[in-house]
């Protein structure tokens, strides 16, 4: 479909920080002291991203097709029927999108990012913001962003040559569950980012706000987020041009 400029850059803002701000939010509210919903765990943090894409997805729809994600914008532009032309209109309302989505966040548990100045309880931030490898092997954590960005797009691609799958909604409820799946199957090595702009846009965010204790932004891995989903993006496309 044909969305209007102005339309897909609104929809991608809304889209994409209605993302961040749930996904970020449910890490926040397991990781830092004096919350409700502390330590509750990896399983609530998959059905937390899962439900932020949820969101997202379903409130852009009708602006700019809910892309909130530029590895899908990529994969979309480079099969057949994609136009390239609109495809920074797409990321830039995604990265805009994920770094208002971060603020969001941010105020909502302003109070539990004030307590950790307490020198006690200080912990490291940067986990709510953006994700960190559990082992940090570049190469590695490289791949695993690459094979679980195909196991998104390959479907999301395919899901569309259901008739009826997007028009009836169906299909934005199942890509919101295949996010979930991805996070407890494959999120464990890396935290599966599997979309740059949820990665690099709360980054960004993290580096300027002043939370106490917050510890460092890790620019030196930051490449891996973006780069890995973006090259799973064009090869989920071009398996689906081979084999559909």
């Amino acid at each position: 479909m044909n969305y209007p400029t102005g339309d897909i850059f609104i929809g991608e803002i809304i889209g994409t920080g209605l993302l961040v701000l749930l996904g970020a939010g449910v890490v926040a509210g397991v990781l830092l002291h004096h919350s409700k919903s502390r330590a509750s765990g990896w399983v609530v943090i998959a059905f937390g991203w899962g439900f932020g894409v949820l969101a997202g997805a379903y409130t852009a729809g009708p602006l700019s097709g809910g892309h909130i994600n530029p590895a899908v914008t990529v994969a979309i532009a480079t099969t057949d029927d994609g136009d390239w032309g609109k495809a920074p209109v797409y990321f830039a309302g995604q990265l805009i999108g994920a770094m208002l989505g971060a603020v969001l966040a941010w105020l909502v548990y302003w109070s539990q990012f004030s307590a950790n100045r307490d020198e006690e309880k200080a912990m490291p931030t940067l986990g709510i913001f953006s994700t960190i490898p559990e082992v940090r092997s570049p190469v590695a954590n490289f791949v695993t962003e690459v094979i679980a960005t195909i196991t998104l797009v390959l479907p999301v691609l395919a899901f569309g040559l259901t008739e009826g799958l997007g028009t009836s909604g169906t299909q934005t409820m199942m890509v919101a569950l295949l996010v979930v799946g991805i996070g407890l199957s494959l999120g464990g090595p890396t935290g599966y980012a599997i979309n740059p702009a949820r990665d690099l846009g709360p980054r960004i965010v993290h580096q300027v706000l002043p939370i106490p204790n917050k510890g460092g932004s890790d620019w030196g891995y930051s490449w891996v987020p973006v780069l890995g989903p973006l090259a799973g993006g064009f090869i989920a496309a071009g398996i689906f041009a081979v084999a559909f």
